[in-house]
């Protein structure tokens, strides 16, 4: 095999990326400005929601959403333990109590059923997270939150552009945070988006992003702006700034094509892997939802192995294929563990999924010997380390 390195994931950027990042630095204007409001302007448009606010990253979308819905000390949030731990950090900064909830059997996102028995009197919102571009059953969700009032509060920073039931993620529940991190659908190096159909929250949020300052606070600096300003709120800094941008809109104008492209690995995975008893590809999604295929996470079966999860890690790393793991189950970290009371195997789905999960190569940028590379080094991997099953004697 090729000793050349295949990165987990490596961002796309041409020459169209590049430049639109220059011509914002020949404007000399490089925060929030003009292009930053283009590109909320076009995102919501390729979306179909009314708003999208540019921020710094997906959690300073989901601290302004949590802002928005009037988080307060002692509520609690249910959002699931299989995620990265800024879909739970963010409830912390109000004083509110994350509740976690267990996967689905054999799958990765929040379970509804699992939810249902953790909603209590003190309960104020849910938050499902598409794991890996897989939309979450929004109608379980959006069913079980209407009796008690909780809002919902989507976590998309794998979904760009998924769909659920002909709508697109981000048109949906009340809020919706997507990211634009380097690893992400498509990318800003960090960013994020939150989109929205409700005009009150849409004007909080943009008055909170920038200090809680009233009015277009950004054009201070501008001809047709003014040094006079009111602070309205104790806000925040989470404003997303012109330089990235312009990346963002280079980028979301390939956001299709992109996802194309890895839907095209993502069938080809499906393919080779599903022929192997050993390994267990990931859910797809049909027939509800399309899936953004932002990570393609393949479950080991450790008991037709002779190797455990790291140890596969491992040797497709010598193989030249590199992975990472999603997610370590926020129950495990010491942080939750002391914050929550949660112990290991109190959610057993979700502990399940990490214990076999290793996620693959999946970028526009691979080419087809790329991804037969990576499906050769799966298989040889599986095949090297089979276990032997004895037969039984009659």
């Amino acid at each position: 095999m090729s000793n050349t390195y295949i990165p987990f994931h490596q961002p796309s950027i041409g020459e169209e990326e590049i430049e639109a990042v220059k011509q914002v630095l020949a404007s000399k204007w490089l925060t929030t400005g003009p292009v930053t409001h283009e590109f909320e302007a076009e995102f919501a448009a390729y979306i179909g929601c009314t708003h999208a606010i540019a921020v710094s990253s997906a959690t300073a979308a989901l601290q302004l959403a949590m802002d928005a819905i009037g988080l307060r000390p002692g509520d609690e949030v249910l959002l699931p333990t299989y995620t990265f731990t800024a879909t739970a950090e963010v409830v912390t900064y109000f004083g509110a109590v994350p509740v976690l909830v267990d996967s689905t059997p054999e799958g990765f996102n929040m379970d509804p059923a699992d939810a249902a028995g953790r909603i209590t009197e003190r309960s104020r919102a849910i938050v499902p997270v598409h794991i890996a571009g897989e939309p979450c059953n929004l109608e379980a969700i959006h069913a079980l939150a209407k009796a008690p009032g909780l809002h919902v509060v989507e976590d998309a920073a794998h979904s760009l552009p998924a769909v659920y039931r002909g709508r697109r993620i981000g048109t949906i529940s009340e809020l919706t945070a997507f990211s634009f991190y380097a690893t992400k659908t498509i990318t800003t190096g960090e960013g994020g988006m939150l989109t929205t159909n409700n005009d009150d929250y849409a004007r909080r949020a943009r008055m909170m992003r920038l200090h809680g300052i009233s009015g277009d606070a950004w054009k201070r600096y501008s001809k047709h702006g003014s040094w006079f300003y009111e602070v309205q709120e104790a806000g925040y800094k989470l404003n997303l700034t012109d330089l990235q941008s312009a990346l963002g809109r280079a980028q979301l104008k390939k956001a299709d094509e992109f996802c194309q492209r890895r839907r095209a690995i993502a069938e080809r995975y499906l393919q080779a892997f599903g022929e192997l008893e050993e390994l267990q590809c990931p859910p797809i999604a049909e027939p509800d939802g399309e899936h953004s295929w932002h990570l393609f996470i393949l479950r080991i079966r450790p008991e037709l192995l002779a190797l455990e999860r790291g140890e596969f890690i491992s040797q497709l790393g010598k193989l030249g294929i590199g992975t990472s793991v999603h997610f370590i189950p926020l129950h495990l970290h010491p942080f939750y563990k002391r914050t929550c009371g949660h112990r290991q195997y109190d959610f057993p789905h979700a502990e399940d999924a990490f214990r076999r999960c290793i996620s693959l190569p999946i970028f526009p940028d691979m080419s087809e010997s790329d991804v037969q590379r990576v499906i050769n080094a799966v298989e040889h991997v599986v095949t090297q380390n089979r276990k032997v099953v004895l037969p039984v004697a009659s």
